[in-house]
């Protein structure tokens, strides 16, 4: 055979494998054709006759044979459709005078009789090692072609809007980095469908908000996932963004997170969410109206369940409403049904309780692809990835199947009860209580510090209660510490900052001076009073180019003073800054907490991916 030709698929051109075309090489994969179905080929001396005829059906490609005849060793016969080894004996057919005659010495053919049908097996063998070549290439291209086409199905955005700016967790004792993903539901009318599936239709072309809004962080190891809700009427600093379709500049205001998206795209969310939680966030998914519906019907729906009927229809007091229609009890919702769940507010009493049936359905649909073993068939996933890219935005550095079908790799192993997600500890707005909410800064900022130290939500690491995040270096799970030693006290400059003048009440006087003489009495020489501004909560920022010393400097200032590891942060000061608030308005020192109030798990809505019998309490006035 030649060098470029493969046993039972005779000679042909060299075929570029899937790989180099930019897809997973496994999933176009060559393989060398096996054994004849019904015993070993021959190996023995090649004959100037024709080949033989096919084994059998589905024998292999390059059986290829001239109709009506077998192929033969001198003095010997194959059996018809056996594919073994020759049997003694004459050929059969056409072939059969002519293995008597060279059974006995006669070796006297027609003119040229010997050459044609040597000519012509060679012939057909030609033809057939074509055929396969066309095949074989034809397979090619037309998988890279889906895979091209699957990929031109995704629509792509810019990661930022221009203000990310959080830094990459380091890399564990093994080499692996969490992973943190946001996604996002978009409430736009820009398209028929999402007009016919969202009503409204005098907000078309009106820009979109971002009802929906989870942090989803899988953990380094891959062991564990947790995801996190930022109801959509939370007040928080949105910043300077760049509208990637207008090209616009939008300052930086505080205002309910959701109008992020009308702002600066997707892309503004996820630096919303980087400012307020400190997160380096990898990628954002974005999915609209019409898309929910698609994605629930390709992997088959969930099943959800409500305590009472219920009946989410508009009123005179709300003027909108899902209208999800079920009886009390269990129910897998797909498709519209699907939509109407996810969309549920009023009944389930308030955008957290709408947060809550969220999660409750996100997990019914991971559990329901892994009990049918989605993530390996093949079928299903070409169905759900035709359906998903058609369906989702996602930012750019995401924006291939590969990456996608990578990324569901990832997260196919994850046990169901190491997957928790939760909705961000929240207080009413001083602003406006009744209608928006802010950030309970205590726990709110102890939930991101876990994120940011890859902690899991379930308080386990490979089986085994893990601590708290407390104030100091980071450690890793055998308590030795990474990262760099926080500098000697004495030589950090650090400005004290009086932010107690909030929630309508005066600032407390002196308070910056106090805590500098603190700070001196502790070794930190160099501390002296900043400009005031008002703060909720205390803290202690570092710049964002300090990196790890910058933090751990800025531990070593808050170990000092009693301040939990949460209240350190990155953001955009130019040195250590010890922000004194509204919960430090006496003292010397951080006024002990209560470990509840500080506790991110302590009180709130927590579903754990293997909880089968969550069920949603339905709202007294949308029951029937």
């Amino acid at each position: 055979m030649g060098k470029n030709s493969v046993r039972g698929e005779g000679t042909h051109g060299r075929v570029e494998r899937a790989d180099e075309l930019g897809w997973d090489e496994s999933l176009y994969e060559d393989r060398p054709a096996g054994p004849a179905p019904h015993g070993p080929a021959t190996d023995g001396p090649a004959t100037d006759g024709p080949p033989g005829r096919s084994s059998a059906p589905g024998s292999g490609p390059g059986n290829f044979a001239a109709p009506g005849r077998t192929g033969r060793s001198e003095g010997t016969r194959t059996p018809a459709g056996s594919g073994g080894p020759a049997a003694p004996g004459g050929s059969d057919g056409a072939g059969e005078a002519s293995a008597s005659a060279a059974a006995s010495g006669d070796g006297r053919r027609g003119k040229g009789g010997r050459r044609r049908r040597g000519t012509r097996g060679r012939r057909v063998l030609k033809w057939g090692a074509i055929t396969l070549a066309v095949l074989i290439v034809g397979t090619a291209t037309a998988g890279y072609l889906y895979y091209q086409h699957l990929n031109n199905n995704i629509r792509k955005g810019d990661r930022s809007a221009g203000g990310s700016d959080a830094k990459r967790t380091a890399p564990n004792a093994q080499g692996q980095t969490p992973l943190n993903i946001l996604l996002i539901g978009s409430d736009s009318r820009n398209s028929d469908a999402n007009v016919a599936l969202g009503g409204a239709k005098e907000n078309r072309g009106s820009a979109p908000h971002a009802d929906v809004q989870m942090l989803l962080h899988v953990s380094a190891d891959r062991k564990n996932a947790s995801v996190v809700s930022i109801p959509r009427d939370t007040r928080v600093d949105i910043p300077e963004c760049k509208d990637p379709d207008t090209h616009k500049t939008n300052a930086a205001t505080n205002d309910v997170i959701n109008e992020a998206l009308g702002r600066g795209g997707a892309g503004c969310v996820l630096d919303t969410w980087e400012k307020l939680t400190g997160i380096y966030i990898d990628h954002w998914m974005m999915v609209d109206f019409a898309g929910v519906v698609a994605i629930s019907d390709a992997v088959g729906g969930a099943d959800v369940c409500v305590k009472q009927n219920i009946d989410d229809h508009p009123t005179k007091l709300q003027r909108g409403g899902s209208h999800l229609h079920l009886t009390a009890g269990n129910h897998t919702v797909k498709g519209e049904q699907a939509l109407q769940w996810l969309r549920t507010r009023h009944a389930f009493g308030s955008d957290i309780g709408r947060s809550q049936a969220q999660h409750m359905y996100m997990n019914s649909v991971i559990r329901n692809l892994k009990d049918q073993n989605a993530f390996t068939d093949t079928g299903r996933l070409m169905g759900i990835a035709e359906t998903a890219t058609k369906s989702l935005q996602v930012s750019e550095e995401l924006g291939t199947v590969k990456k996608l079908f990578d990324l569901g790799m990832e997260l196919k192993d994850i046990p169901m009860d190491r997957i928790n997600m939760l909705t961000m500890p929240r207080l009413p707005d001083p602003k406006d209580p009744d209608a928006h909410v802010v950030p309970d800064r205590s726990k709110a900022d102890a939930l991101w510090a876990m994120l940011r130290d890859d902690k899991p939500l379930d308080g386990k690491s490979d089986g085994k209660k893990d601590a708290k995040p407390s104030a100091g270096p980071s450690a890793d799970p055998s308590g030795s510490p990474t990262g760099p030693a926080a500098a000697a006290p004495g030589t950090l400059a650090v400005s004290v900052v009086n932010g107690t003048g909030t929630d309508g009440r005066v600032a407390a006087k002196g308070r910056a001076t106090e805590v500098v003489s603190a700070l001196k009495d502790k070794g930190f020489t160099k501390a002296a009073t900043g400009t005031s501004r008002p703060a909720a909560t205390s803290e202690v920022d570092y710049p964002k180019a300090a990196g790890a010393q910058g933090k751990a400097d800025a531990e070593s200032v808050a170990a000092a003073l009693g301040l939990p590891a949460g209240a350190v942060r990155t953001s955009d000061v130019l040195g250590l800054t010890l922000v004194v608030g509204g919960d430090w308005r006496t003292g010397a020192s951080y006024p002990a907490q209560d470990p509840k109030a500080t506790d991110p798990l302590q009180d709130t809505e927590t579903v754990n991916g293997a909880d089968k019998g969550a069920c949603m309490e339905v709202y007294a006035p949308y029951r029937f």
